[in-house]
């Protein structure tokens, strides 16, 4: 995703965290990361809406003066297919952690940081030893070459 210049600095603040674009089809999905500068951008979500779903309050989170300003930006190619992204920048060494849909960014931090690596590393060996292990034939374990040799 490539953002005009005078926009990049209040992406990497914070204060711009989403985006209109209007493309033939999405160039973008979400829970992709996209290098900007020396960070990076990442999808949250891409939502299809129409031309008139635009307002200035939209244009102005967007980091427009309003939808006149946004359209003169966003109007450039030939799509007409309009598409909402939201999104959140990541600064150079940052590391982003999958959120569940509806989960606050703060609450999951607070929740993570009581819980040491070692208490998702057991439940990930509870997870292992739980689990079926592969069915073995005579010949040993089930491949695409021993299916079809039959055996």
């Amino acid at each position: 995703m490539v953002f005009t210049k005078r926009l990049r600095e209040g992406i990497r603040r914070g204060r711009i965290r989403c985006s209109v674009r209007i493309w033939v089809r999405p160039q973008v999905k979400a829970g992709g990361r996209y290098r900007m500068d020396e960070g990076h951008v990442v999808v949250d979500s891409m939502t299809p809406i129409r031309l008139t779903d635009i307002s200035d309050d939209l244009a102005r989170e967007s980091g427009f003066s309003g939808v006149k300003d946004l359209l003169a930006t966003a109007k450039h190619g030939r799509g007409d297919n309009v598409y909402l992204i939201r999104f959140h920048y990541l600064p150079p060494g940052a590391w982003d952690v999958q959120r569940t849909p509806g989960e606050d960014r703060n609450e999951g931090r607070a929740a993570a940081g009581s819980q040491s690596s070692s208490g998702s590393r057991s439940q990930l060996l509870r997870r292992i030893r739980s689990s079926e292990p592969p069915t073995l034939h005579k010949g040993g374990p089930t491949t695409r070459s021993t299916r079809r040799r039959g055996g």
